[in-house]
């Protein structure tokens, strides 16, 4: 799930309490002060919503079956995002912790490199870049229009 709001982790992982649950998995990615050897300031995150959205639930699926997860959530902020603050969340349940580890690495590798999320990024010398998280191999008419306008 894509959302400009701060993420509730605490509500989230209280949500996914299960009984058959041997193992839970968090991921935290946070906002850190150093990349590429320079200060950071702070970043900006914009996502394609709608197909975002599609992607990280099929993504969390292939991964429920796949790994024979219990459950899983994953929710990544859009907008300006200050160190310290929380970019994105995975969490998965499954009856073994082997299953819920390799299911969280899973969906938080393909969520960084195929959803249509992206990074600016912002540093203390007043440069600024875009990451190249993305690799966004499906093509898609919606998409393909989102990155002309916002170029």
């Amino acid at each position: 799930m894509i959302t400009p709001h701060e993420i509730p982790i605490e509500r989230l992982l209280a949500s996914l309490q299960n009984d058959n649950a041997g193992a839970s998995v968090l991921f935290v990615g946070s906002v850190r002060n150093v990349n590429k050897e320079k200060e950071v300031l702070w970043l900006e995150y914009e996502a394609f919503k709608p197909l975002a959205d599609k992607m990280i639930n099929k993504i969390k699926e292939e991964a429920k079956s796949k790994f024979n997860l219990i459950a899983a959530i994953c929710v990544h902020r859009v907008g300006k995002l200050k160190i310290g603050e929380t970019a994105v969340i995975v969490i998965t349940l499954a009856m073994h912790r082997k299953e819920a580890y390799d299911a969280n690495q899973f969906i938080i590798d393909k969520v960084k490199h195929e959803a249509p999320i992206w990074k600016k990024e912002y540093w203390k010398d007043g440069t600024y870049a875009w990451g190249h998280n993305c690799n966004c191999q499906l093509p898609h008419k919606d998409l393909q229009e989102y990155l002309l306008n916002h170029k």
